[in-house]
């Protein structure tokens, strides 16, 4: 058994919150920057060209990748074999975040109550997903959400006769609705299978996969492909100014489910894309 102290989380929360609002992965960095090789029309060229400006900005410290520095999404794995000590995780995850939000200059966007909507100003409480795993270790992931791309997120209980084609079109069909909302070019994660709460949770996980890695599975990195290349068919482009570059990558996750259904959600994220994450 392995102690840890949740004071080592909260500091860590606090520095990954700080890091993926200033510092952009270098996987998607590099997704842009193809995207800006293959873009042939002049304006969509030009506004890819801004975001690396903004990029390179961000990276001096000075200034967050994006206004909205989003609802801190924390996912844990914590193994097994380890004790946390001194305190409560969720608290110490949510102190991470404040302090973060904080000396980072980032603002704070979250409020108490969906309806009567009182800002905590702390950008308290964190989105929280926590999972045990093997080991003795405890793997920290901060991604900070914006909700111009998360309002443009879908989710819908297909019947398991809509197969592969219905799936596609759906995906297809709410990147279209979203049009230029997300702030485009984005990133595309989709949750196939499991319940209703099981393929959202998937399509933001999806989200958290490096932008260059290739589905394990050949059936769902084809689907991949395909949907990329069906979604920048679209035409809406960076900004929605149109060209060949309204999304950077698809990824995909599944699930086992019922044999009556067929979950699908869509999580949509914009050009920033951020998230970090550490190993304690």
């Amino acid at each position: 058994m392995r102690n840890i102290s949740v004071k080592q989380i909260e500091d860590t929360v606090e520095r990954l919150c700080i890091e993926a609002n200033y510092h952009l992965g270098e996987d998607v960095k590099a997704c842009i920057a193809t995207s800006l090789n293959k873009e042939e029309w002049p304006v969509a060229r030009d506004i890819l060209e801004r975001i690396q400006e903004n990029i390179a900005i961000a990276d001096q410290g000075v200034f967050p990748l994006c206004q909205d520095t989003g609802m801190a999404c924390v996912f844990i794995e914590i193994g097994q074999d380890v004790h946390l000590t001194d305190g409560l995780l969720e608290d110490s995850i949510n102190e991470g975040v404040r302090r973060g939000y904080s000396d980072g200059y980032l603002r704070k966007s979250i409020v108490a109550d969906p309806l009567r909507r009182t800002n905590t100003e702390d950008n308290t409480p964190a989105y929280i997903h926590c999972e045990i795993v093997t080991g003795d270790k405890v793997r920290i992931i901060v991604a900070p959400k914006g909700f111009g791309s998360e309002n443009m997120s879908q989710i819908k209980m297909l019947p398991p006769s809509a197969g592969e084609e219905g799936v596609k079109d759906f995906v297809v069909e709410a990147c279209t609705q979203a049009g230029a909302n997300p702030c485009p070019p984005i990133v595309v994660g989709v949750g196939i299978g499991g319940t209703f709460d099981k393929a959202a949770l998937m399509a933001k996980k999806a989200l958290l996969i490096p932008a260059d890695e290739k589905n394990s599975d050949s059936y769902y990195a084809d689907m991949e492909a395909e949907l990329l290349d069906r979604i920048n068919k679209l035409g809406i482009g960076p900004q929605g100014f149109g060209g060949r570059t309204t999304a950077l990558c698809v990824k995909i996750m599944t699930a086992p489910t019922h044999i009556a259904g067929l979950p699908v959600a869509v999580n949509i994220n914009c050009h920033v894309s951020r998230h970090k994450e550490a190993v304690l």
